[in-house]
């Protein structure tokens, strides 16, 4: 069995090639992608070579961990039908390459296990899901209290004010650097930093995969307040102990998303509390990949580019 995916044979270095997948066994089902998202925190480090070592990294690889699509064949074990729609939060399935994460490709095997239905009325916008479960898992640490400043308006930034909004929450204040990410209509106030008058937050959430300004936040924490990074940073985290030491900062890291919080955000779309709208602004074909993905680093107005896989079936 073949597929064509975006494969990645080394940093700068990607397109859209024919390659074998593995047959699937019976606990597995085939999956034929609709659309799949690319990620500018992850996937972009894999793209310059400036991702840290961790095990399963290497080229060549398939990348993509946000794709959407319908069973087109189901093991017997696999308690799924042909004809479901799914999410699909990455594979690892080829042959003479690594799925890190292995969900940008037309058709992938995958266990049964993995995939998360979804709502048939959900269309390309069903590839935010992994970004949404994981801006609410940021939400589900040790302590429940949410976030008063939130440090970033991309993608995740956004979907962590609407799930705040959402609980009924206080809206939060989000710091953005670039003035086009500051438009636009929203329930929660979006401004530079340096226009920014109020002197403390108990709860700083950091999105913006950009550490360096960590000492700005503790300037801005209150005593015992909490600084969550929910980026991905590759550089080593610094940041000036005294200033920490008087406000007894407390530093918390959220990673993946759990089961848990997939199906939390699924019920919070399903049920119209959670939007995923207007987040997509950029749609490229498949085969365009190699400058879609350069738009989706590389071009500030680009939040979301969705891969459309419709033309390689």
């Amino acid at each position: 069995m073949q597929t064509n995916a975006v494969l990645m044979r080394a940093p700068g270095d990607l397109g859209v090639e024919s390659i074998g997948l593995q047959p699937p066994r019976v606990d597995e089902v085939v999956v034929e992608i609709t659309h799949s998202g690319i990620s500018t925190g992850t996937e972009k480090l894999l793209w310059t070579g400036r991702m840290p070592p961790f095990p399963g990294m290497g080229y060549p690889l398939v990348p993509g961990y946000e794709s959407v699509g319908e069973v087109v064949e189901a093991g017997a074990l696999g308690g799924l039908q042909p004809g479901a729609r799914v999410f699909v939060p990455g594979a690892d399935c080829y042959e003479g390459a690594r799925g890190l994460f292995g969900g940008a490709a037309s058709r992938i095997v995958v266990p049964a296990s993995r995939v998360i239905p979804v709502d048939t009325n959900l269309g390309p916008e069903a590839t935010l899901l992994a970004l949404a479960a994981t801006a609410r898992h940021t939400l589900a640490g040790l302590s429940a209290d949410m976030p008063q400043l939130i440090v970033g308006h991309g993608v995740m930034g956004r979907l962590l004010a609407r799930i705040v909004c959402a609980t009924g929450a206080r809206p939060p204040v989000v710091w953005e650097l670039d003035p086009a990410r500051r438009v636009g209509e929203t329930d929660y106030l979006v401004i530079h930093p340096d226009e920014d008058r109020t002197k403390t937050y108990d709860t700083i959430f950091d999105v913006s995969g950009d550490a360096s300004g960590l000492d700005r936040l503790i300037g801005r924490l209150s005593k015992g307040g909490e600084i969550v990074l929910a980026g991905f940073y590759p550089d080593p985290i610094n940041f000036a102990f005294p200033p920490a030491f008087m406000k007894e900062a407390r530093l918390r890291i959220a990673a993946e998303w759990t089961p848990q919080d997939m199906l939390a955000t699924r019920l919070l779309v399903e049920e119209g509390h959670l939007s995923l709208d207007n987040l997509i602004t950029h749609t490229a074909p498949a085969r365009d990949a190699a400058a879609a993905y350069v738009t989706a680093f590389e071009d500030p107005s680009c939040l979301k580019m969705i891969l459309d896989w419709k033309d390689h079936k």
